[in-house]
């Protein structure tokens, strides 16, 4: 019997799936770091397992063609036929099994800090022996204690304290009947199997899920990569945020065809170029580009809108606000009244413009930022600002 699972959609619906499913004993805000940095150019969907989060508790013992189940049925209720997966612990061992035993779902394959057995089973059995018994929480700090390196616990207590609230709020008989999965589950046969691109990233202090155990599943899956993050406990996602994302990007990028990258960029691109400037500029130029035109629309596209302004590191308000100082100090009216005027469209207070151009005025000379007052005058002359479409 399958779960209707839990979980959160993020991004573009119509931008390529990845899946994240985490740790055992965590929920899905523990992928808080890869769904900001990938909403940007992906449909991301962070799932809770069954028994985690605020997915349904039901009675275990399960097995790992239960957990993978699930998923299976998440994506069947999506709409989604394959999709890029990672998963982190349980989560790796989930995307092992759906990757073995359903490989026209899963595009590509990146596993963090997981293992293809989880032996021996006893410790996991007395491990949920001991959670029906007691609670999850009485042993929640011990569980969290492996999860990050002791420098990063030692110089940031409030993640660790967020993290045992996270595991200690999970339900007991969830986690427990997770542990049995783990527990009878075995996916080292099944590793020659697996055909998707696969990532395999181990953290070099990790000590439930050591590098020399994720070598052995990057071995046994033909063409694996396999990378070493340090310093890294058990949540890598976490720790090494920026390393693990950025690795995730270009195991997906790698992994896709160029002209599908090269068009993904351009669908990219131009949803951002509509947010920022407006349907009706967008619709303007692209009715206007030529034979001779057309190759710098699909550039400026691909390039600025598809790439540096989708780039997490910096919020669309920040990017405006820079594109207007640039703008103006070197003196490029054409594109600095578009910028103005789109910037009001979109609900950009007035107020903000007259600083941008201040402080450009003093590194950047008095008279550029003279005509950017000028553009902006006649642009809230001309309404632009009133309504925002």
């Amino acid at each position: 019997m399958t779960v209707t699972l839990n979980y959160e959609q993020h991004g573009d619906p119509t931008a390529p799936p990845v899946v994240l499913l985490g740790s055992l004993g965590s929920d899905l805000s523990m992928w808080a770091p890869q769904i900001t940095a990938l909403s940007p150019i992906a449909n991301v969907v962070a799932v809770d397992h069954r028994g985690h989060g605020k997915s349904p508790v039901v009675a275990g013992p399960y097995t790992m063609a239960d957990l993978g189940g699930d998923v299976v049925a998440l994506l069947d209720s999506l709409g989604l036929g394959s999709v890029h997966f990672v998963g982190l612990s349980l989560g790796g061992a989930v995307g092992q099994w759906l990757a073995a035993h359903h490989p026209e779902r899963v595009r590509t394959l990146t596993l963090l800090c997981t293992s293809a057995a989880f032996a021996p089973a006893q410790p996991w059995l007395d491990r949920a022996a001991t959670v029906r018994a007691d609670g999850l929480a009485s042993i929640a700090e011990s569980i969290v204690g492996r999860w990050f390196t002791p420098g990063l616990a030692e110089r940031d207590p409030d993640l660790v304290a967020r993290h045992v609230e996270m595991v200690a709020g999970t339900s007991d008989e969830g986690y427990a009947a997770c542990c049995e999965a783990l527990a009878t589950w075995d996916g080292r046969p099944d590793l020659a199997r697996i055909v998707a691109p696969t990532l395999v990233v181990a953290g070099e202090q990790d000590p439930a899920t050591p590098p020399a155990v994720m070598e052995q599943i990057a071995d046994g899956i033909a063409g694996a990569a396999f990378h070493v993050v340090d310093p890294g406990a058990h949540l890598a996602n976490v720790e090494q945020a920026g390393r693990i994302t950025a690795l995730i990007r270009e195991h997906i990028a790698r992994a896709t065809p160029a002209g599908a990258q090269r068009t993904a960029a351009f669908e990219q691109g131009m949803r951002v170029r509509r947010s920022v400037l407006g349907d009706a500029h967008v619709d303007r130029a692209m009715s206007a580009a030529t034979a001779f035109t057309e190759p710098f629309q699909d550039f400026i596209t691909r390039t600025a809108w598809g790439d540096v302004w989708s780039r997490p590191g910096l919020d669309h308000h920040t990017r405006r606000l820079l594109t207007l100082a640039i703008l103006t100090a070197v003196g490029n009216e054409h594109e600095l009244d578009m910028h103005i005027r789109a910037a009001l469209r979109a609900g950009l207070d007035p107020d903000e413009l007259v600083e941008v151009f201040l402080h450009t005025a003093i590194y950047a000379g008095v008279p550029n930022s003279n005509r950017a007052f000028a553009l902006g005058r006649q642009a809230l002359a001309d309404g632009e600002g009133s309504t925002t479409p």
